[in-house]
């Protein structure tokens, strides 16, 4: 495999930001981050004429491609559509996600992950699964004929199908009851709390079980108030709860990201939430589910909102441009923070020795120069 040097650039490593230092590639790993007077002779060098050199994105949440879509496709090549089009935005590891459908689908879904590890394909962390186990009140944009109850056939199912594929599962916590959580618990999953109508006396009985993710702040959730903190609120009267935003300029007001910023600090990390990305239709339907687009974002028929249509790079770009936040705490919301709620912090997420060469080239004015997967350009 390829060997490279990168030089003249600024490095963030996801702890440091350097200079006068050199990136060297090998064998799809990070060999080394180097001063540049310590670069050895004879090696493939490039100048990336000021560049930032960043951990390559980790998107949590997205459920399409530019045409690919896992829910209806559950097909290995729905997966690299996916993989494809967020990796050419410098998203070098997606977690596919299937939001509210039928046990079916979310089998196919699985076994499609499989088979593309099986043919080596790069990228894939595991699943999301988002539902369909939420509250019918806070449903959004998922079809009210597919959210349902929990069982503990299904859940119990799902554990056993799912057990190395799902890294992800979004619920409505007050929809379960003690006996499914402690099920959950015995998982290596990430559980989340999302599409949930659940008061600060019931969530907080929730996080004190020991989850403590949360599923798009703000969105699908219910809101702070005067005399119930709900979801929202309980989140911010914590110092123990993580939570996913998505800054697209649409599911949540800017200021409302720079006071979420504010009061989680590194427990906030960013996700696109694309249905689809760099879409070319106006217009799909699946499931009971739809989306109408305008060039800017998904609606449903009833005018809600249906995903996103960012990749992760647009929403690093508002967070340093429209939010206010640092470009150094902006890349670690979109690289190290999400691998640590997938359990992958020590191979991904950082520009370390050892690490997968995932590294993403922009210009000051970020700008996508170039983008290197477990070392390949892409």
């Amino acid at each position: 495999m390829e060997s490279i040097i990168l030089t003249n650039a600024i490095i963030f490593t996801g702890e440091a930001q350097l200079t006068d230092h050199a990136l060297w590639m090998e064998n799809g790993k990070i060999k080394a981050v180097l001063p540049t007077s310590e670069i050895p002779q004879g090696e493939n060098i490039r100048d990336m004429q000021g560049a930032w050199l960043v951990p390559g994105f980790i998107d949590f949440q997205l459920y399409g491609g530019d045409s690919g879509f896992l829910t209806r496709d559950g097909s290995v090549e729905s997966l690299d559509n996916m993989y494809r089009t967020h990796l050419s935005d410098g998203t070098t590891t997606i977690v596919p996600t299937v939001y509210s459908t039928t046990k079916e689908r979310i089998l196919a879904a699985i076994a499609a992950v499989e088979e593309y590890w099986k043919q080596g394909r790069l990228g894939v962390a595991g699943l999301h699964v988002e539902g369909p186990f939420l509250n019918p009140i806070k449903r959004g944009a998922h079809s009210d004929k597919m959210v349902r109850p929990p069982s503990h056939e299904e859940i119990e199912e799902l554990l056993e199908k799912g057990k190395d594929v799902v890294k992800v599962l979004t619920i409505a916590p007050e929809c379960f009851d003690d006996s499914l959580l402690e099920l959950l618990k015995q998982s290596n999953w990430a559980i989340a709390a999302g599409h949930t109508n659940a008061t600060s006396a019931e969530l907080n009985t929730y996080f004190d079980k020991g989850f403590n993710l949360i599923t798009h702040l703000y969105n699908a959730m219910r809101p702070l108030e005067s005399r119930e903190l709900g979801v929202v609120g309980t989140v911010f009267d914590r110092d123990d709860v993580h939570a996913s935003i998505i800054v697209d300029g649409h599911h949540c007001e800017f200021g409302a990201v720079r006071i979420a910023k504010k009061l989680l600090g590194d427990r906030l990390f960013l996700i696109s939430d694309a249905t689809f990305a760099k879409y070319q239709g106006t217009r799909f339907e699946f499931e009971g589910f739809t989306i109408n687009y305008n060039g800017e974002r998904f609606l449903n028929d009833d005018g809600l909102l249906a995903g996103s249509c960012i990749t992760l790079l647009d929403a690093v770009r508002n967070c340093i441009r429209k939010v206010g936040i640092s470009p150094e705490e902006t890349f670690r919301m979109a690289s190290a923070y999400p691998a640590r709620h997938l359990g992958m912090n020590h191979q991904i997420g950082y520009l370390k020795p050892g690490f997968l060469a995932n590294v993403v080239a922009l210009s000051p004015d970020l700008a996508l120069q170039q983008v290197w997967a477990e070392g390949q350009t892409v």
